[in-house]
């Protein structure tokens, strides 16, 4: 991972934190984006504990890619570490509202994420991109239609996007976690609590929770030269749940 630039998006959410240190710690430069960096007391509070971390402030995809690019001269590697409520509510009940809102934010942010750095990737005939989404629409979930539907839009924009750009020699990836321990779906109240991990593991056939850590290892690897070959991938991390 020397000499290779990685931009982590809502590095504060699911597993960016891990993730930024596990390829820190290979030797990336690590570019971090968070929405909470619009505060420039957090930015500097994230950059002083994470010291080998570049940080931007910017906030739209366009502003984030062009400070990542003025920071660092280029982006080898975009994780789209994209988080958002995961509502329980059956159809009937659902709203509208709340369906866009998960769009937004699982969807459209990484789209236009890939529409900003796509030019500069395709410029040096080179580049990986990597969505954190979900393995939930590889199964399906009762109840949870719109976060489902959501994490299954960026799966599928992963393999169209991968057909699309694989001749510019861009790689693009999705991995799919589920059940994974993480401050955003599974926070540690609830890992914590033996009865409530108990039952959240019943249905997983490794009988536990993935480690962030896990997740980070596989991003590292998706993110090297080692995957040059691999691209349109949707790999679930859901300890064959799915």
């Amino acid at each position: 991972m020397k000499d290779r630039v990685v931009l982590i998006t809502n590095v504060e959410h699911f597993v960016g934190r891990p993730v930024a240190a596990e390829l820190a710690a290979q030797g990336a430069t690590v570019v971090c984006h968070d929405r909470s960096f619009a505060d420039a007391a957090e930015a500097e509070a994230f950059a002083a504990a994470n010291p080998v971390l570049a940080v931007v402030r910017a906030q739209t995809p366009a502003e984030i890619v062009a400070a990542a690019i003025e920071a660092c001269g280029r982006i080898d590697t975009v994780v789209c570490n994209d988080a958002g409520a995961a509502l329980r509510a059956p159809i009937e009940a659902a709203r509208v509202d709340d369906l866009r809102a998960a769009l937004e934010e699982m969807v459209v942010f990484p789209f236009e994420m890939a529409s900003a750095v796509v030019p500069h990737m395709k410029e040096r005939k080179s580049g990986k991109i990597l969505f954190i989404t979900s393995a939930t629409p590889l199964r399906g979930l009762p109840n949870y239609s719109m976060y489902v539907a959501a994490r299954g839009a960026t799966n599928a924009l992963t393999v169209s996007l991968a057909q699309e750009l694989g001749r510019d020699n861009i790689q693009v990836n999705a991995i799919a976690p589920n059940y994974v321990e993480s401050p955003t779906y599974f926070p540690p109240e609830l890992v914590n609590d033996p009865a409530t991990l108990a039952r959240m593991t019943r249905n997983v056939p490794l009988k536990r929770l993935g480690k962030p850590e896990e997740v980070a290892a596989l991003v590292a690897f998706y993110a090297s030269d080692r995957s040059d070959f691999i691209t349109g991938h949707v790999m679930p991390f859901a300890g064959g749940w799915a």
